[in-house]
This record gives structure tokens, C-alpha cells and sequence, in this order.
């Protein structure tokens, strides 16, 4: 008997000390110069004096933080607690950022740059580059970048290999499409887009190998909105790519080989890959901009669309809980998705002008 109740005893403890994770939701306020943070689905907090957050960005490592602004701040803070630990301007227009074990690196616009900070903030280097610089992405110990207005992509290497702090040397300059403006990277393969050629480029960083791969959807509808490359989306058997100035979503399967174009609402400009990876979320630019629509992965067919009372900015899928959070920048407010029943569970107020959606899980 006493050993049936001690373990009894023994399990409740442990049952009591072990906490389900949860997530906090970092929502950017496009025109405050701050940022809303929802938890339990109410917002609880606004960051605020967070510089310029018309296109605010940010990332989490762990118990780090991080946000860049438009005009060239990296901030650092701490998720749980929110307070502000140390900001750097990098240049007058920041674009993007990576964050390394032992470093960040920001890439820059306007003074022509990309600069590597300590995960404190300290600078380290400033590389000059000669070219606006996006689609910034690590691959172990390299660092990849676009150089805009050179029409390149740069591979710069680590020989510190990760040891220490890094330094970078230049290992090989691909030339690519006219005019590189977003990347993404899935394993070893970096992915460009470009503004003026009908394609995007990919680069084995393993072989130091680039391929151009041709644009299937034809269209001669004028890009309202760039899409980002970060809201491709990324299955375990396809790419899913919108097709920029036409009304389809592109899919590829993963050696890029076309699959099929599915026709959707209007002009999409991000599509988000659900967490089962059993849908994605397709938005829009122009007169479709309140518009959402829902696409089954394995039919490649559209089984839901919503309309909002204003044009979507962002959208992000919860990882812990089935909802869709989609931030409806013309109305105030970020909008709730139950994605079994796909209804609009609720609207949450008091987020001034929502653009970009992150997610904190602790």
C-alpha cells in the first residue's frame, strides 16, 4: 500500500511540474512605432519607442529577442519580459537579418552594407558590399546574401568556423537574374527571386552550383505587392510559390519540377504552409486585399475563402492550437481562424494598424 501511494505521489509531482508550453504573440504596430503582445488571447502590453516599424522584423533564439526597424535599429529584449536590453543602428534602412550561435548579421540599404554585431549588439565588422543588400540566410558556417543592385549573390564563409567570434571572407559571387529581392534557404539550398527576370535562381551550397528555373504562370497584371520569400511555402513533397502578377499559386515538387498552377482570387502575395501541412493560407494585393483563401495540399484545390473588413497584411499559423491569427491592418484588429471548423473565432481590438506576426513559444 505505502508503495502505491508514494508513487501515486510521485507521479501528481511530476504531472505538477511539468508546464505545457504556450505562445505569445508579437504583433508589429506598422505606424506607432511599437509592437502589441497577445497572450491568452488578449493584448496584454505595447512595446513601445521601437523606432520605425513600417517594416519591423522580428526573430527569437532561445531567450533572446530581436526586432530590426525600417531606419536601421536592431533592438534586443527579452520575450518573456518585453523590456528593451540594447539596440545598435546598423544604417539610416535596414532590411533584414539572420541570427548566427555567436553573431547577427544585418542587411543594409542605404549605406550599401552588412553588418555583424555580437549577439549583444557590439559590432564586429561592417562589410561593404557596394549594393543594397536582401534575402540574408545562414548555412552553417556561411553567410548568403543578394546584392540588389549588382545583380548577384554573395557566399561569404566563417574561418572561425563558429569558434569564438566569426570572421568572414568572401568565398565564391554568383552572377543571377536582373534585380534579386528576396531569398529563402531550405537546407542547403538557397532560393532568389527577382524583380525583372521571369524566374528565381537556386544554389546548391554544398556543389557552389546556381540553376535559373523558369516561371511557369504567365501574366501581364501589375505587381501591387511584392511577395516575400519567406511566405513561400515549403511541404514535405512541394513548393507552393505565388505567382507574382497573375492569379495562381504555383507548385513545384522539391526538385523543382512543375506540378501545377492553382487558380485563386486574385494576385497572391504570401502563402503560409499550416503546421500539418495540410493547407496553406494564400493573401492578396490590390482590390483582394481583405481576402484569405484555404488550399488542401493534396487536392490543390481552394475550400475556403474569408473576406475582412480591411486589407490583410499578415497571416501566422498557431503551432500549439488550431488557429490561424491574420493581422487586418485597415480595421484595427488581428482576426482569429479556428481551423478545424474554418469560422472566424473571434476579433482581438487594440492592436493599432497590425502588420507582421511572430510567435514566441515558452
Amino acid at each position: 500500500m505505502r508503495v502505491l501511494v508514494l508513487a501515486a505521489v510521485l507521479g501528481s509531482v511530476m504531472f505538477a511540474g511539468t508546464v505545457a508550453p504556450k505562445e505569445k504573440y508579437f504583433v508589429v504596430e506598422r505606424e506607432s512605432e511599437s509592437v502589441a503582445v497577445i497572450e491568452d488571447g488578449l493584448v496584454r502590453k505595447h512595446m513601445e519607442h521601437m523606432h520605425n516599424m513600417n517594416h519591423g522584423v522580428m526573430k527569437f533564439d532561445g531567450k533572446d529577442g530581436y526586432l530590426i526597424s525600417r531606419d536601421g535599429y536592431v533592438v534586443k529584449f527579452d520575450p518573456l519580459t518585453t523590456k528593451k536590453e540594447a539596440e545598435y543602428k546598423t544604417s539610416k534602412s535596414a532590411i533584414g537579418f539572420v541570427i548566427g550561435k555567436n553573431y547577427l548579421a544585418v542587411a543594409n540599404y542605404d549605406d550599401k552594407s552588412v553588418d555583424i554585431l555580437t549577439r549583444d549588439l557590439k559590432p564586429i565588422e561592417k562589410i561593404k558590399t557596394g549594393s543594397k543588400n536582401v534575402g540574408i540566410k545562414i548555412d552553417k558556417n556561411k553567410l548568403i546574401f543578394a546584392e540588389m543592385d549588382k545583380d548577384k549573390v554573395a557566399v561569404y564563409e566563417d574561418k572561425n568556423a563558429g569558434k569564438g567570434l566569426p570572421k568572414f571572407e568572401k568565398l565564391k559571387e554568383f552572377d543571377v537574374g536582373k534585380m534579386p529581392f528576396d531569398a529563402m534557404i531550405q537546407g542547403n539550398t538557397y532560393i532568389v527571386g527577382f524583380f525583372l527576370t521571369k524566374g528565381f535562381g537556386v544554389i546548391d551550397l554544398d556543389k557552389m552550383t546556381y540553376k535559373l528555373i523558369p516561371i511557369t504562370a504567365k501574366g501581364d497584371k501589375p505587381v501591387l505587392k511584392v511577395p516575400h520569400f519567406g511566405f513561400w511555402s515549403l511541404s514535405r513533397d512541394k513548393t507552393f510559390v505565388p505567382a507574382v502578377g497573375d492569379n495562381k499559386v504555383m507548385v513545384y515538387d522539391k526538385q523543382f519540377h512543375f506540378i501545377k498552377n492553382i487558380e485563386v482570387q486574385g494576385l497572391p502575395v504570401f502563402t503560409s504552409l499550416s503546421p500539418d501541412q495540410k493547407y496553406i493560407a494564400v493573401t492578396f494585393s490590390g482590390k483582394d486585399f481583405p481576402t484569405i483563401q484555404i488550399v488542401d495540399t493534396q487536392s490543390l484545390k481552394v475550400i475556403k475563402t474569408f473576406h475582412f473588413p480591411g486589407k490583410v497584411l499578415h497571416i501566422r499559423w498557431s503551432k500549439l492550437d488550431p488557429q490561424l491569427y491574420v493581422s487586418v491592418n485597415g480595421a484595427n484588429q488581428v482576426s482569429v481562424i479556428d481551423t478545424k471548423g474554418w469560422f472566424v473565432e473571434r476579433d482581438i481590438y487594440q492592436v493599432a494598424r497590425p502588420s507582421g506576426i511572430f510567435i514566441y513559444q515558452h
